[in-house]
């Protein structure tokens, strides 16, 4: 299996939350100071909401956010303070504050931020690896963050939300929704970097050299070999969403037979109708019945008169959105 993924510092500023603990641990283990900054409260109009993640390292990289850019300079001189001293430290933002001014908070926003080192008096390594861990194989983490600078720790139980209780901070992350693009085509590349804004963990799986190339997929995770060999190793859960796209059936067909055995939220195949048909009959041939395969949305897509590989993946993606989001067809 070859996998091709984009490197850059650009790259790990626009990391999602969930994949923030992964880089933590990453400076961490790479011998770098390392904090971790939380947005456990907010009040009017602030520009992130609470469990929001910002990551900061002993030379003043970042990623993630914690605002809108407007208290971020703030939060990394408080940051690098606790990377001296171990510990944790809240901080408070409002329009009431001269520093809220200083900052940008000027509309009505208010937003308290906790600060925590990675060390045994504030956020203690293992527990951060632990973290990391536990999301890159799609499962929730649940962290109890004191705001007095005692070590955080692991929850065996993830509590339903985040809360503010006390002296605590309890904080949960979710894995992000994924979605599986088969085929490294034209369309996917329009439809990896709109779903990728959208908040989707998105992975694009071809055997194709031609086409899975880094260049044409630039910043976006690219493996290069058979689906179902790729996803016998993937997590593969109810949060999960695939769409092929090859119109080859040595490809295609491969991937949807494992994801019919999964809890997939949505599955699509691009083709006409003639196409989808005769797909149907291939997946009834190699034992999946009429109900099974009635889950595969085909041919792929929202009727919006969609032409153009761009307004295709636009009608790929919309379909998918409802589907998340309980509205399917």
């Amino acid at each position: 299996m070859t996998t091709m993924a984009e490197n850059g510092q650009m790259q790990d500023l626009m990391l999602a939350d969930d994949r923030l603990f992964g880089l933590a641990a990453g400076w961490q283990a790479a011998g770098h100071g390392v904090a971790l900054a939380f947005v456990i409260r907010t009040w009017g109009s602030s520009p992130r909401q609470v469990g929001s993640v910002m990551v900061i390292r002993d030379d003043g990289q970042i990623a993630g956010s914690v605002s809108g850019g407007c208290v971020e300079g703030a939060v990394i001189d408080t940051a690098c303070d606790l990377i001296a001293s171990g510990g944790a430290r809240r901080v408070d933002f409002g329009v009431a504050d001269a520093t809220a001014w200083e900052v940008g908070l000027s509309c009505g926003g208010q937003i308290s931020i906790l600060v925590m080192a990675v060390a045994e008096t504030g956020l203690p390594a293992p527990v951060l690896i632990a973290a990391a861990e536990s999301l890159a194989l799609r499962q929730p983490v649940g962290l109890c963050l004191p705001l007095d600078g005692a070590p955080a720790t692991l929850m065996a139980r993830v509590p339903p939300a985040n809360l503010l209780e006390d002296n605590n901070f309890w904080f949960v992350q979710d894995a992000r929704p994924q979605i599986v693009i088969i085929g490294a085509v034209h369309i996917s590349q329009h439809l990896a970097h709109m779903a990728t804004d959208c908040g989707f963990d998105v992975t694009i799986i071809d055997p194709r050299r031609v086409f899975a190339s880094a260049d044409r997929f630039p910043g976006q995770r690219l493996v290069l070999d058979w689906p179902d060999i790729v996803l016998a190793d993937m997590v593969l859960d109810d949060q999960t969403a695939m769409v092929a796209l090859t119109h080859d059936p040595k490809i295609d067909d491969a991937a949807l037979q494992v994801g019919l055995t999964k809890p997939l939220f949505h599955i699509a195949a691009l083709g006409s109708r003639r196409t989808h048909a005769a797909r149907l009959e291939r997946l009834a041939d190699a034992g999946f019945d009429a109900a099974t395969t009635s889950r595969i949305k085909g041919p792929a897509g929202l009727d919006i008169g969609a032409k153009t590989p761009a307004e295709i993946a636009v009608s790929v993606l919309a379909e998918l959105i409802a589907a998340y989001r309980g509205r399917g067809r």
